[in-house]
């Protein structure tokens, strides 16, 4: 049976999200409820029981201080950490060069902040990678798209994309580990860099499938996010007081 491995890189800096907090430029180490962003989103796969390993790519001088706040967090499952590169794409091959994995087995890799994803969207992207082969969660778009060329003033419309052939992007996006592992192999060869997983294997000509995300899987990226953020937090405490209850 293939084993699931989480991948989640997280050596990057929210910049956007620092503004006006001085010495402070990790988003992911950003607080809900006094706990990092990237604990809650970590919880949600230490929960699933379908995971076997969880890689954390980091940057260096961050690992100590994370390995505290696993420790303040209670959570007991190991969790592997590797050294992040500058850019997303770096980490993740980062880790897939650590990983020990056969061929078929999955690997997930997902947004270090993105702390809502439910367990219903990571079971069913791992049961779409098992039948597929390659899937991320997506939602469909609901406003008008447009494609722009971008001017000096700024940008001019130049046609109208039917929303019903556009999906937005979440995590967490899966694939058997061969498959991803030779499309980075190829990408960093041949000098090319993809907004994300599924555009490394797209550009090797294969199929990713889509499965419903949710509008809560939230990429929390700038101060405005944060604040949405406390309101989904505030909900899902209230939840889990109601089922103690």
């Amino acid at each position: 049976m293939s084993k699931v491995i989480v991948i989640i890189p997280a050596a990057g800096l929210g910049t956007r999200m620092a503004r006006g907090k001085a010495g402070v430029t990790s988003k992911q180490f950003f607080e809900l409820n006094g706990t990092p962003i990237l604990i809650h989103t970590l919880r949600k796969f230490v929960e699933c029981k379908q995971v076997s390993e969880i890689w954390v790519a980091l940057r260096k001088n961050e690992m100590a201080g994370f390995r505290k706040h696993l420790e303040q967090a209670g959570i007991k499952k190991e969790i592997k950490l590797v050294e992040g590169g500058e850019h997303r794409q770096d980490s993740v091959a980062n880790a897939l060069n650590a990983i020990e994995a056969s061929a078929d087995d999955i690997v997930l890799v997902h947004d270090a902040v993105r702390p809502f994803v439910s367990p219903e969207t990571i079971t069913a992207v791992i049961a779409a990678v098992e039948k597929h082969g390659a899937a991320i969660a997506g939602t469909p778009a609901i406003d008008t798209v447009k494609q722009v060329e971008r001017t000096s003033e700024g940008a001019v419309i130049t046609s109208t994309i039917l929303r019903e052939r556009v999906v937005l992007a979440q995590t967490p996006q899966g694939f058997r580990f061969g498959t991803l592992k030779k499309a980075f192999d190829e990408a960093i060869r041949e000098g090319f860099s993809g907004t994300d997983e599924a555009s490394l294997i797209e550009r090797n000509g294969g199929a990713v499938q889509v499965v419903m995300g949710s509008a809560n899987n939230i990429k929390i990226t700038t101060p405005a996010d944060l604040e949405l953020a406390e309101f989904f937090m505030s909900q899902e405490d209230s939840r889990k007081a109601n089922l103690a209850g």
